[in-house]
């Protein structure tokens, strides 16, 4: 087996690599050096910097392990990649639609106080997740829909705006299926059928996800 900083260095080095990006980024420095190191820390250069480094932990260069490991890697990673791919240009699409309008008018038209607007945020989270994989592309999507509405149900105060983003994240959190990437990494690499892992890893993200709405209403009523 490597060593252990071996076999962190390829996770590591994308990391140090993108947030030295970031940092040159913030501090608006130039020159030749700085140019180089914002090359290498644009996220797929850096992920593909870390796989060649990781290429060091093959105990030996040949057939067997580039073809045979490499292989099953590609054949476990490929549909993941593929379906995660699938549900990101979903989400695009949906950016595309006027459901913008659409939920603006509902929640300016019918919603008067703010626990039926933070259970309609965790609504449209959660179909946006369940209904393309992506966490984050929920989270983005739901948070430029429900912003342009906070000022007029008078959701502008500190407490009532991290209300809103304990709704976002639960709702971003349930439900993971066959659609989100995380699903296939925790059912494969535990040895589930899918079956079994709807019995449960899906079952368990659909109930942090309520969780996380019941937690958001009860701080909404105790604070408000």
């Amino acid at each position: 087996m490597p060593s252990a900083l071996k076999s962190f260095v390829p996770i590591l080095l994308p990391i140090a690599l993108i947030a030295t990006a970031s940092v040159i980024k913030l501090a608006n420095l130039d020159g030749g050096f700085a140019e180089t190191l914002l090359f290498l820390g644009q996220p797929i250069v850096a992920l593909l910097i870390g796989v060649g480094v990781s290429l060091l932990l093959l105990p030996r260069f040949d057939q067997e392990h580039l073809n045979g490991w490499i292989g099953r890697g590609v054949v476990q990673a490929g549909p993941i990649l593929l379906i995660t791919g699938a549900g990101g240009a979903f989400g695009s699409v949906l950016k595309a639609t006027p459901i913008a309008e659409l939920i603006s008018g509902l929640a300016t038209g019918s919603v008067s106080s703010a626990a039926p607007f933070l259970i309609i945020t965790f609504l449209i989270a959660a179909a946006l997740k369940s209904s393309q994989g992506s966490s984050t592309a929920a989270l983005i999507i739901t948070s430029s829909l429900v912003a342009p509405i906070l000022p007029a149900l008078g959701m502008h105060t500190p407490m009532a705006l991290a209300l809103v983003v304990m709704a976002i994240g639960s709702g971003a959190m349930a439900v993971s299926h066959v659609n989100d990437s995380y699903f296939w990494v925790v059912s494969q690499f535990s040895g589930l059928r899918m079956d079994q892992a709807y019995r449960s890893f899906t079952l368990v993200t659909l109930l942090q996800g309520l969780t996380g709405l019941a937690t958001t209403l009860l701080l909404y009523y105790i604070t408000a």
